[in-house]
């Protein structure tokens, strides 16, 4: 049995309901801590909350400006939620890239912004940011995606310094592609941007930077977040933990 070293902490969970975020959910939920799952799907987020003993707080973290006066209490803030669209710049439609900065960028500030005065009224908080090897390097045809985790990587290190002094701790996790329903859907849209069928994409264009040949499993990301979440990881901040197979070693 997980020990229970998040027992009595609260954790919002964005894009909670599904994929990586369901994942990082249950991690802190079993090491004891109570669990918001935040998500634009309502009936979902109240599904795994049930589940896990949560609560669900339906969001459209699309809509910024709603969360410019929110005000939130959590011990631990995991920025998880995002979207994605595979397309070359020429082609790539201006409104998408604006959501895609709203959503993976603009939200996580609002939300960080929105829990930092409570974390440092108790004198402890933990950010977890799930980011991605594109917040490290580049890759054709994601300008909206690779733009906004690089814009990620910086904001957790500036909440880290800032939150520091006052016993909040902020980092990334930075996984390669990872076997969850928006990586699927991806499938397609690769395909046609690379010229190549659906069936070459997981090995000609998810794989073919990595060394170990396989997708990152979203229990192994959460594994991590769990650790991150907790007192062992005191002396861990403005970091990025790379889990990509060795992709970002070369």
């Amino acid at each position: 049995m997980t020990e229970q070293d998040l027992a009595g902490r609260r954790a919002v969970i964005t894009g909670g309901a599904s994929g990586i975020g369901r994942a990082c959910a249950e991690e802190v939920a079993r090491r004891g801590a109570h669990v918001v799952i935040a998500d634009l799907n309502a009936e979902a987020a109240s599904a795994v909350a049930s589940e896990l003993g949560g609560e669900a707080w339906a969001v459209d973290l699309s809509d910024t400006a709603a969360l410019d006066t929110l005000e939130l209490q959590a011990d631990i803030l995991v920025n998880n939620a995002g979207i994605q669209r595979v397309s070359p710049i020429v082609d790539f439609d201006p409104d998408a890239f604006r959501a895609i900065q709203r959503i993976m960028l603009e939200a996580p500030f609002l939300l960080i912004r929105a829990v930092l005065p409570g974390m440092y009224e108790r004198g402890w908080g933990r950010v977890v940011n799930i980011s991605s090897v594109h917040g490290l390097r580049a890759s054709a045809f994601k300008s909206a995606y690779v733009a906004a985790k690089h814009g990620l990587e910086g904001l957790s290190k500036v909440t880290a310094l800032e939150g520091g002094p006052r016993g909040v701790t902020s980092n990334c996790i930075n996984p390669g592609y990872v076997r969850t329903p928006l990586v699927e859907k991806q499938i397609a849209d690769q395909a046609k941007a690379h010229g190549i069928a659906e069936s070459e994409v997981i090995e000609k264009v998810m794989l073919t930077e990595s060394a170990i040949k396989r997708l990152v499993e979203a229990s192994e990301v959460a594994s991590l977040a769990g650790w991150l979440a907790s007192d062992a990881a005191g002396m861990v901040t403005g970091a990025s933990y790379t889990m990509d197979g060795g992709w970002s070693a070369r």
